[in-house]
């Protein structure tokens, strides 16, 4: 199986974005990390520039994500490298984290939609 062949997804978080995210594939990426709910959204009001934050999506998605990406940046050499480049960048360990969910978001679904399995070096 396609999802099943990058690091840090298991079976469990395969079968919650199948379930969960029929959408999966068709949608572009900001499209797709909106519905999960980790695209970064502005709080800007006229000249008021307000702080970036990600909200709303699907909740149990987002949980399932949060923890395969935890397994992902201990196992998976492209995601460990982007989260300790975020943290030696200065951003705090949360906001990494959530930086890497949004990433590995974006691969499965190019993965989905190109028909390819795990390749770390494209």
């Amino acid at each position: 199986m396609v999802l099943r062949s990058v690091p840090g997804i298991g079976p469990v978080v395969t079968a919650t974005l199948i379930a969960r995210l029929p959408e999966l594939g068709s949608l572009n990426c900001k499209q797709v990390a909106a519905l999960v709910g980790v695209a970064p959204f502005n709080r800007d009001s006229g000249a008021f520039r307000g702080k970036r934050k990600v909200w709303g999506g699907r909740g149990a998605l987002r949980t399932a994500l949060y923890m395969a990406t935890l397994v992902a940046t201990r196992y998976n050499s492209v995601l460990q490298a982007f989260y300790q480049r975020l943290c030696a960048a200065g951003k705090p360990k949360k906001v990494a984290l959530v930086a890497c969910m949004r990433k590995l978001l974006v691969i499965l679904n190019s993965m989905i939609k190109h028909h390819h399995t795990w390749n770390p070096a494209s």
